[in-house]
């Protein structure tokens, strides 16, 4: 009996057994969930970026470049239809007489820009890495002009630049120098409109260039010192090769921030007198905003085609930076 009941027993164990063993381990099942959990909350945290760029980047790009393939109006706006116009808008505005000049005045005014900028911001930068009593006064002081709004900006320097009551022909006229028709005249308004853009992208080199002298230690000064190197050596044989990584960002950065500036442009010419400092930025602001019969499609394919000037430039940078970094 016994060894009958045995025998029954063995099969119902067995197969409990076998359940048992078929079934996964509760820390398994727990650590399948894991990967699913974590991909949702990666996307969790991912999903409030992506609809950032998509509504205020992408979605934006998409518009300029179906605007510039229509024939928008007014009357287009309201009622939702456009006809579609291919590469019209766009061989109207190269076979147009201001796109020379502007995009002339575009790279003139970016390139001139850019250049004084960094120079200047560096040599200040250089400047105040040598510690001195005032020393942080004197740079909070030259991050004003980066803090005041471009509007107040551009309204001073159109003050001080006045032909009439500026202080610029004030100065100029107590040394002997006839006065200069700054703002009014073809030859210097474009000269005005990059002074005030320089004045107002100094301290923003200022700051980046200096973060970068401050990353050099200084026993590389000291052995290059020791090694007999004066001070004009040390600056192009250690500082300069140093900061390169620093000065790509900051000209790419300043690049691409000068060649769309409007505001300080608008408000102290409106790219005249005679188109003398039209750029891009403001020829497109002009085509769509600027005539009693608004031009949106030919003014969204300028728009496009300084994008298409910023990412020739950046694949340029990039380039660079990546023979740079194979040597």
């Amino acid at each position: 009996m016994s060894d009958t009941a045995e025998v029954g027993a063995n099969p119902s164990q067995r197969d409990g057994g076998g359940a048992a063993a078929a079934a996964p381990p509760p820390s398994v099942r727990r650590g399948s969930r894991k990967p699913l959990a974590s991909q949702v909350a990666a996307w969790a945290f991912l999903a409030p970026v992506t609809i950032y760029l998509l509504v205020f980047y992408a979605y934006p790009l998409y518009r300029s470049l179906d605007l510039s393939f229509r024939n928008y109006t007014v009357r287009s706006f309201v009622h939702g239809h456009a006809p579609f116009s291919g590469f019209k808008n766009y061989s109207v505005d190269i076979h147009d007489a201001t796109f020379t000049p502007a995009l002339l005045h575009t790279l003139i005014f970016t390139v001139v820009s850019i250049a004084f900028q960094f120079v200047i911001g560096l040599a200040l930068a250089v400047f105040f890495v040598q510690h001195f009593r005032l020393s942080a006064t004197l740079r909070a002081l030259f991050l004003v002009p980066w803090l005041l709004p471009l509007i107040v900006s551009a309204s001073t320097w159109s003050w001080m630049l006045n032909s009439d009551s500026g202080v610029v022909n004030s100065v100029l006229h107590s040394v002997g120098i006839a006065p200069v028709n700054w703002l009014t005249s073809p030859k210097w308004a474009l000269v005005a409109v990059i002074i005030a853009n320089i004045w107002i992208g100094i301290p923003f080199n200022l700051v980046l260039m200096y973060s970068g002298l401050q990353g050099i230690s200084p026993d590389i000064y000291e052995a290059a010192a020791l090694d007999g190197a004066s001070g004009r050596q040390r600056f192009w044989r250690v500082t300069f090769p140093l900061l390169r990584p620093v000065t790509a960002v900051t000209l790419l950065l300043g690049f691409v921030y000068t060649l769309k500036v409007f505001d300080i442009i608008w408000i102290m010419t409106r790219g005249g007198p005679a188109g003398a400092s039209t750029t891009f930025a403001t020829w497109s602001y002009q085509l769509s905003f600027g005539n009693l019969l608004p031009a949106f499609g030919p003014g969204a394919a300028v728009a496009n085609m300084l994008i298409v000037l910023t990412l020739i430039f950046g694949f340029v940078y990039f380039r660079i930076q990546r023979r740079q970094n194979e040597s």
